[in-house]
């Protein structure tokens, strides 16, 4: 299963709020990549579509396809900050 950290989450909602958009949600979406592998990015997102897998944490919805969903099983969404950085890490 994939989940979302309470910090990430809330950090997401203070996005979508600031983009005037709190209703909407994350996707999480693969790259397709080179010899390294796929790599994933992150959006807002009114909602998710039809075949969408979606993850709820504290009233943030994240939205993705079925495949990214399989491929990041096991992995928790995080936010870090330790004062020279931060940023989403999955």
């Amino acid at each position: 299963m994939f989940t979302v950290s309470d910090i990430a989450a809330e950090r997401i909602k203070e996005v979508l709020l600031a983009e005037g958009k709190p209703h909407w949600g994350l996707r999480i979406f693969r790259i397709e990549g080179g010899c390294c592998g796929p790599s994933y990015g992150m959006d807002i997102d009114e909602k998710a579509s039809e075949t969408d897998e979606v993850i709820e944490k504290n009233g943030l919805k994240v939205f993705m396809d079925r495949e990214t969903f399989m491929n990041l099983s096991g992995m928790t969404l995080d936010f870090i900050d330790d004062g020279h950085r931060q940023g989403f890490v999955l």
